[in-house]
């Protein structure tokens, strides 16, 4: 991998990072670091998890509420609008109460709120108790990452983003599998109760093992003497930017786009505010504020390149993890649970590869990792490229543990890039910033999916339909040939009159149709494996990593 760097106005280059004035080099935590490691898992699991398995109780959530289908689809909303708006302002948070208080209040806020959904007896109540838990799922994510980061020194950091990336990559993939069977066997307030004890866990184990390192102490007391104001503008303009876009995006295919004046509402609304936003957060930078959006990492090439690449895993993981359960639901037939069982072999090759590429990550540059998997990314769509309407079981499961021996390779990697060259005290806005990235991205690979199946089918029907005329002697006889096999009669020699010529002509219809949506998937996976292999070209220019790193140098 060639050592080209990219030169930005003001970047820090990693090889040489200033240490902040309470840098504490010689902090160890008093408890060992993978048992940390693993109580801050927990949490991740569990708050990963339930951004997916609600997805299949859907039609069950709307009959038990009396709710329509769309209606219902707020659930889902609700909490990733709140998600998003929660993940980049968690690290500000942590400057006023500290990094372990806050994080066991996001445990408590989503594990009362999880409670709530369970017994909500109603709708808008259901909704409204999802956005708490969005709130308190979203601050659970940058502190654990920053802990784990803060915990752990460069060396073997890699290792112990392996096990945070275990709870990231596989929670979305068996999320479908686990709902399903809750809501099948149980009720679907389950899916919800089931978050209960293991929040009850999670604070029990963090009040015992997580502590706050000495960086994070002499924050809380700036803050406490009045050095850091709290910035009600920014917060309320970084909730309508990230709060529009999710709005967006989860509702732009359901109400065609810009057509619906509700979505053109909302989107001039995120422009303004985001620019509005930016000019605040710059301002706070220039009069010596603490801003809630740390900009100034962007000037870092290694940290810039690392949010682009993780907004593309984020979209390849979640566009793919929608795009194939759709798939063989609509097009093959197979059950909801059926579908999930696709997955689940590719959530057991990342939890088999998330250790190797653990261990890798101290032994070879992180740049050369992210090459193969990008590479086996793109390769792995090329090959589902070949996929059709008579593809069996055993082919799908392939394809998609192809994907994820690609996938693997990407999470540890990036997350080890970004954090190249940091202060430790920027810890918790580099996670919150990543994690961000993969949401954000996950969210435009859905509405993605949605968009072009819809759009690119239509257009594969429009071109197949033209066929379909008495012009065409392949359609009459097919109609011909249908009819009689349906019992219809004769209809004085003219297939398209007379009993059973209607049915022969719907059937020829579903088949088109059927054809039309396969191709319409190929193209999806066409245009996610082009994206894929432009991100190759990015990673020559990230900088060099430092060498045998010392403690201070991850930061």
């Amino acid at each position: 991998m060639a050592s080209t760097t990219l030169e930005l106005p003001g970047a820090q280059l990693p090889e040489a990072p200033k240490a902040d004035s309470h840098s504490h080099v010689g902090w160890r935590p008093r408890v060992n670091p993978w048992v940390v490691a693993m109580t801050v898992t927990l949490a991740t699991f569990m708050e990963v998890l339930d951004s997916s398995i609600a997805n299949v109780a859907l039609p069950h959530i709307a009959g038990g509420l009396g709710a329509t289908q769309d209606e219902a689809t707020w659930v889902l909303t609700a909490y990733l609008v709140a998600n998003a708006v929660i993940l980049p302002a968690g690290a500000y948070m942590t400057s006023f109460i500290g990094r372990k208080k806050f994080y066991m209040i996001c445990v408590v806020l989503f594990g009362v709120s999880s409670a709530l959904c369970g017994l909500a007896p109603s709708l808008p109540l259901l909704v409204f108790f999802r956005i708490l838990q969005g709130i308190g799922g979203g601050g659970l994510a940058p502190s654990e990452q920053a802990i784990l980061a803060d915990t752990f020194p460069p060396e073997k950091r890699g290792q112990a983003f392996a096990m945070y990336g275990l709870a990231v990559v596989v929670a979305p993939a068996i999320g479908p599998t686990l709902g399903g069977y809750i809501t099948d066997n149980f009720d679907w307030r389950w899916i919800f109760f089931l978050n209960v004890p293991i929040c009850l866990l999670s604070l029990f184990l963090t009040s015992r093992i997580v502590e706050d390192p000495p960086w994070v102490h002499d924050q809380v007391k700036q803050s406490q003497k009045g050095g850091i104001k709290l910035d009600v503008l920014g917060f309320g303009l970084l909730g309508l930017t990230f709060g529009s876009l999710e709005f967006i995006l989860d509702k732009g295919q359901e109400d065609d786009w810009f057509s619906s004046p509700v979505i053109t509402f909302f989107f001039v609304a995120m422009i303004v505010a985001f620019v509005f936003m930016i000019w605040w957060e710059l301002r706070q930078l220039r009069t010596g504020h603490r801003p809630i959006v740390n900009l100034t990492l962007f000037k870092r090439a290694n940290f810039s390149i690392g949010f682009i690449l993780m907004f593309v895993l984020g979209f390849s993981l979640y566009g793919t993890t929608v795009l194939i359960p759709q798939f063989v639901q609509t097009l093959l037939g197979y059950t909801a649970q059926l579908a999930g069982m696709v997955l689940s072999p590719a959530g057991l090759m990342m939890m088999a590869m998330m250790p190797v590429v653990g261990f890798l990550s101290s032994k070879v540059d992180p740049r050369k990792l992210m090459g193969y998997g990008f590479f086996m990314l793109t390769t792995s769509l090329i090959v589902m490229h070949t996929m059709d309407l008579q593809i069996s079981y055993g082919r799908l499961v392939f394809l998609r543990v192809f994907q994820a021996s690609g996938l693997a390779f990407l999470f540890i990697p990036i997350n080890m890039i970004a954090y190249i060259g940091v202060k430790r005290s920027e810890s918790n806005d580099v996670s919150g910033l990543t994690n961000l990235a993969r949401n954000i991205g996950g969210s435009c690979g859905t509405a993605f999916v949605a968009t072009m199946l819809t759009r690119r089918t239509a257009a594969h029907e429009t071109n197949m339909v033209r066929n379909l005329t008495t012009g065409n002697f392949a359609f009459v006889d097919q109609v011909k040939h249908l009819k009689e096999m349906f019992g219809g009669g004769h209809g004085g020699g003219n297939p398209f009159i007379g009993t059973g010529s209607h049915t022969a002509q719907a059937y020829i219809y579903n088949q088109m149709h059927r054809q039309a949506s396969m191709l319409a998937y190929l193209d999806i996976i066409q245009y996610l494996a082009i994206f894929c292999a432009c991100m190759l070209p990015l990673i020559f220019f990230i900088p060099k990593p430092p060498k045998n790193a010392s403690s201070s140098a991850g930061h």
